[in-house]
């Protein structure tokens, strides 16, 4: 069973940066995509970006393009670079992980992490 621990989460000013990390035990050789997802209070969880470890491709929800950024130099961890942070950026952060990479499929993802807190203070 893969297992994913995130770290990074926090208190931050809008416009300021965070940066979340994922790290994966356990049979990482049988996952491909590791991604980003996000809850805020009362909506419901919601894609923020993934990359392949194959195929080196990434996506990104329209929200965040341009001011996230995604990255995986090993197998096993992955970090989301979040700059001008916006109030509308708080929610509980989760990684996902899944077998296959698919450009724009947002589903599948059988492996999830505990969740961290991002807030974003106006």
């Amino acid at each position: 069973q893969v297992q994913l621990v995130e770290s990074g989460g926090g208190l931050v000013q809008a416009g300021g940066s965070l940066r979340l990390s994922c790290a994966a035990s356990g049979p990482i050789f049988s996952i491909d995509t590791m991604g980003w997802f996000r809850q805020a209070p009362g909506k419901e969880r919601e894609f923020v970006a993934a990359r392949s470890w194959s195929v080196g491709g990434t996506y990104y929800a329209d929200s965040v393009t341009g001011r996230f950024t995604i990255s995986r130099s090993t197998r096993d961890t992955v970090y989301l670079q979040m700059n001008s942070l916006k109030p509308e950026d708080t929610a509980v952060y989760y990684c996902a992980a899944k077998r296959d990479w698919r450009e724009r499929d947002v589903s599948g993802y059988g492996y999830w992490g505990q969740g961290t807190q991002v807030t974003v203070s106006s």
